[in-house]
């Protein structure tokens, strides 16, 4: 098998180019933001037609000057473009119920939506009608109540559409399990008031309106249009939708001729280290796959490549062929883990013929309060601090000792290790056969998170030189360790198969740390600390130097404590 292409030099993140899905994400913000400020002002109707009034005109403020409405008008361009791009891209071999909620609720939302955007804001720009809260609730609620139904239901459509947005963001992000609840009474109570205002609102004007005086004020033609701008307007917005419909028309005659054209071209062979083969058309992606053929594979970000947990080793390539190139996006998280060649995201890679892939983290979280399918798909990204100790020279203590005398000597270290751990506030989270994996800050805040860890290297430091002195003279040597600490956000979740699982950590900020205490047997100290752990303890940094790290670009400044490597003497 030829190896995968050399990665291309790794650009500073502010160079690379924004994705697609970043520039959805920021498109989707912006207009999100416009929705938000929208029913607020909706809202404003639960107190008086006043207050809607004097809303509309400071959200006139911030979106109707020349900068607003170039930035609200290009983000509800590229957003539906890209949403567009996004349906042609997207398979949906297995998709979860919130993806296709979420894409419901996007195609719906122009249709409901022109309508309203015809007769106010064109209909404002083409043929100079100016229309307030009050002329609009007429129209909606008292000549029209049937159009008014159909605006309170773009009106939910729209929110209910960019909170899904919002939640599969911010779901993997740092707070976000504690912060949900709060974001959740916001997502209710936000449509509930702007509904209720908007009834409100409409009720005040229907009792206006029976005032003639009030009526025949407000219902000029100058307000709400002569019979032939009318006309004009709704000739538009049936073109608009018109228009939209031949759009996704369009997109689902492309994604049909892509599925004609990879059947055929054929299709190719995947299979999997239990044997399991998965025949699908070229340029499905490894996850999607997996996922057509029901096969558990591991997803925490659900498969839009802003984690590494659906990573595979890539066995075999058919033909000997070379594996496509990753996308910037893709090298990006590649460089940032350290990946080895044949390492790739499944999320990611299309590959064009017959491979064997091997998933690298286990495919399904145990979590009784999700359903199956989401139970891949949990994660938290929040800040940890990460240790990593090591065990110098176990292969050694082996050779002239009965096996249950190693694994008692080991037993007794990590024993020893723990307990200093968890005196300094820590969590011993994984056991790596000699080695262990610790995590602080997991139930307190970051600086006393970051002095906990450094505590603990000296209170390992004090736990082990006593076991030294205890078991030094039979075992003829010191115990010797290492450690790495760093830290950072990782993602945290549980992890593990149906029958057993534990929560621990992911990412670059875990992977750092454990490529530190490496470092240690090459530097000769007992820890190598990152910077990263002082700035997030409030404390100075002792002398610190620069190191290059595995698998990333840029040098990291560390500190070295011990000068040599379990340096305790024999008693």
């Amino acid at each position: 098998m030829e190896s995968p292409p050399v990665p291309a030099p790794i650009r500073p993140r502010h160079l690379r180019r924004p994705s697609l899905r970043r520039l959805r994400l920021a498109s989707g913000l912006v207009l999100f933001g416009y929705v938000l400020t929208h029913l607020v002002n909706h809202a404003l109707g639960n107190l008086s037609l006043d207050a809607m009034e004097t809303g509309l005109d400071a959200a006139a403020a911030i979106w109707l000057n020349p900068i607003g409405l170039a930035l609200l008008y290009g983000a509800l361009a590229l957003h539906l473009g890209l949403g567009l791009v996004a349906l042609y891209e997207r398979r949906f071999f297995r998709p979860r119920p919130v993806e296709v909620a979420q894409l419901a609720l996007g195609l719906a939302v122009p249709p409901l939506l022109v309508g309203h955007l015809v007769a106010t804001r064109i209909a404002a720009l083409a043929e100079g009608l100016g229309k307030g809260y009050e002329e609009v609730l007429y129209l909606l609620f008292v000549a029209s109540p049937g159009d008014g139904l159909r605006q309170a239901l773009a009106l939910v459509t729209i929110w209910l559409h960019g909170c899904l947005g919002l939640y599969l963001w911010l779901r993997v992000r740092r707070g976000f399990a504690a912060a949900a609840p709060w974001l959740l009474t916001a997502a209710v109570l936000v449509p509930v008031l702007a509904l209720l205002g908007f009834v409100q609102g409409g009720r005040a004007v229907a009792a206006l309106a029976l005032d003639p005086a009030w009526h025949e004020r407000t219902t000029t033609p100058g307000r709400l249009g002569t019979p032939d701008q009318l006309d004009r307007l709704a000739a538009l917005r049936d073109g608009l939708l018109v228009a939209y419909a031949v759009l996704v028309a369009a997109v689902v005659a492309a994604r049909g001729q892509r599925t004609w054209r990879e059947t055929r071209h054929g299709t190719i062979r995947l299979t999997y280290p239990d044997g399991r083969v998965a025949r699908v058309p070229r340029g499905v992606s490894v996850l999607e796959a997996s996922r057509r053929h029901n096969i558990p594979h591991a997803a925490i970000c659900g498969g839009r490549g802003r984690c590494s947990t659906c990573r595979v080793r890539v066995a075999a390539s058919g033909g000997g062929r070379v594996l496509p190139a990753p996308s910037p996006e893709e090298r990006a998280v590649l460089d940032r883990i350290g990946a080895d060649p044949g390492i790739r995201l499944a999320c990611q890679l299309h590959p064009r013929a017959d491979m064997a892939v091997a998933p690298l983290f286990p495919p399904r979280s145990h979590l009784p309060s999700r359903r199956p399918w989401e139970r891949a798909q949990s994660g938290e990204e929040r800040f940890v601090v990460a240790m990593f100790v090591d065990l110098r020279g176990s292969t050694r203590l082996a050779e002239d000792r009965l096996p249950y005398d190693t694994v008692f000597i080991i037993n007794r270290f990590l024993g020893t290790v723990g307990d200093a751990v968890r005196a300094a506030g820590g969590s011993v989270n994984q056991l790596l056969g000699d080695g262990m994996l610790a995590l602080f800050a997991l139930e307190t805040d970051a600086r006393t998170g970051a002095r906990a860890a450094l505590e603990a290297v000296e209170g390992i430091a004090a736990q082990v030189a006593g076991l030294n002195r205890l078991v030094a003279a039979d075992l003829g040597q010191t115990l010797r360790y290492g450690i790495g600490l760093h830290a950072g956000t990782a993602i945290l979740g549980e992890l593990g198969d149906h029958t057993d699982s534990r929560y621990t950590a992911l990412g670059d900020t875990v992977n750092v740390a454990a490529r530190l205490q490496g470092l240690t047997k090459r530097l000769d100290c007992v820890a190598v600390v990152s910077e990263a752990v002082y700035a997030a303890a409030g404390l100075p940094v002792p002398a610190s130097r620069e190191v290059a790290v595995e698998g990333r670009s840029e040098t990291l400044r560390v500190s070295l404590i011990g000068e040599r490597i379990g340096a305790v003497p024999v008693a």
